[in-house]
């Protein structure tokens, strides 16, 4: 009798059934020589490798480069995983639940996760280039969908001496939210902003310009030649983000990556938008119509709440501007 021939489905199939014999027969070797188990957090990945650091985290500690197990899925920075140490490569062998996970449309406009864990965002803006409210609402609005706590840093202090952005910046302390004036340059209002990142995992964003970098080289006056060697292994062929954390002398920990500098909202409808600006809140569901748009509908209690002044004009306007670029 003729030998029945495989179809290439059936090929592939005991190909693979033999490739996973063979990594099986590899990674019982592997863990003969792997430490024991400890947690660790993931402070960049590299296609199927990602370095980690041993909790608790140590200023000054290196990381340790990791096989990532292939039924794992996505890591990303700030991931709580359960590793083993080795030599040269650990393993990465389990994921911890994520407390908070900030994610970023891909191309496609499907929701990728960028940064895992994360417990504040700062956006950095600045006099130079000049400061566009609806840019920072944006962050804000993303922000407050993410349930993160928002920190706003007004860098380049110096470049307004006259006070010039004086109602910008008032208009956000009077929402309630927590702004710091700073001066990488001069050094100052810095203690005050070690405090803020203190025993926190914080994320960096904001206007290309306003000063990240210097604000991260003054905290922290290692990145500077992190950063470099991190530009050099971020030219290898399997690398996926160039992420960069950051373990803090004073405590905390600080995460600069341009895969979350700018993040949009083209993931959320009009309602969630209207949540994202804090001062709407308490009128959210009040207006006449369900579907109102907070313009000149009759009975809306947005624009009520406007008129009594307990809504700027700039962030109404602000809301609008968002809505109308969501087409």
């Amino acid at each position: 009798m003729a030998k029945r021939k495989l179809s290439h489905q059936q090929r592939r199939r005991i190909a693979g059934h033999k490739e996973r014999l063979r990594q099986g027969d590899t990674v019982a070797a592997e863990d003969d020589a792997l430490g024991t188990h400890c947690e660790g957090l993931v402070v960049t990945r590299y296609g199927k490798q990602a370095d980690v650091l041993a909790l608790p985290l140590a200023p000054g500690a290196q990381p340790v480069r990791c096989h990532i197990r292939a039924n794992l899925g996505d890591l990303v920075t700030g991931d709580r995983v359960i590793w083993r140490p080795g030599e040269p490569t650990g393993v990465v062998e389990s994921v911890l639940p994520r407390n908070t996970l900030m994610s970023r449309p891909d191309t496609q406009g499907q929701l990728r996760p960028v940064v895992a864990n994360v417990d504040q965002i700062a956006v950095v803006f600045a006099p130079e280039p000049a400061p566009h409210q609806n840019l920072i609402d944006r962050y804000l609005v993303a922000i407050e969908q993410l349930g993160i706590e928002p920190l706003l840093i007004f860098n380049k202090m110096e470049l307004d001496p006259t006070g010039q952005l004086a109602d910008l910046l008032g208009l956000y302390r009077r929402l309630g939210y927590t702004l710091l004036s700073v001066s990488a340059k001069q050094g100052l209002g810095l203690d005050a902003l070690a405090a803020a990142l203190r025993d926190r995992v914080t994320v960096l964003v904001g206007q290309s310009g306003a000063g990240k970098s210097s604000l991260i080289n003054r905290i922290h006056p290692e990145a500077e030649a992190a950063t470099g060697e991190l530009s050099l292994v971020a030219k290898g062929r399997h690398t996926t983000t160039a992420a960069r954390f950051y373990v803090l002398s004073e405590g905390g920990c600080l995460i600069d990556s341009p895969g979350i500098r700018e993040f949009g909202l083209i993931h959320l409808d009009r309602e969630q938008i209207a949540a994202g600006f804090v001062e709407f809140r308490p009128w959210l569901g009040t207006c006449r119509f369900r579907d109102c748009r907070h313009r000149d509908e009759p009975g809306c209690s947005i624009v009520e709440a406007f008129e009594a002044g307990k809504i700027s004009a700039e962030r109404l306007a602000s809301y609008h501007h968002i809505i109308a670029d969501m087409g």
